[in-house]
């Protein structure tokens, strides 16, 4: 991914406790993305929130599970955005878990990576 740059931006809502074979699928996505050489994933829960169902979801402390909405979000060039996806569509449309998938265009104006420091001086 290059600076001053047009890129997709593709959002996926779902929950934090939908899983695919024993893994929650907000991870499953990402390492997905980390194995296709993807530019990044990020992965927000929200506090409360809708979709599809009507239901609303929110954290409370005292529940034993935290089921809250959650999105997954990458950014990159179209063609391995769009790639990517059609690799996890199947996944999405079979699973039993209500989603909302999302692809828009983005202005990229700086892509760069941080400096890693193993120990601080």
């Amino acid at each position: 991914m290059k600076n001053n740059s047009q890129a997709a931006h593709l959002r996926i809502f779902l929950s934090s406790t939908d899983k695919l074979k024993n893994v929650t699928l907000y991870e499953s996505i990402v390492f997905q993305a980390k194995k296709q050489g993807l530019a990044g994933a990020t992965v927000t829960k929200g506090i409360i929130g809708y979709g599809a169902s009507s239901i609303i979801h929110s954290y409370k402390f005292w529940e034993i599970t935290e089921k809250v909405p959650t999105i997954v979000e990458i950014i990159d060039e179209e063609e391995k955005v769009v790639a990517f996806y059609e690799t996890i569509r199947p996944f999405l449309e079979e699973m039993q878990y209500g989603c909302l998938v999302t692809l828009s265009k983005v202005d990229v104006v700086l892509y760069k990576s941080g400096k890693k420091r193993l120990f601080e001086q």
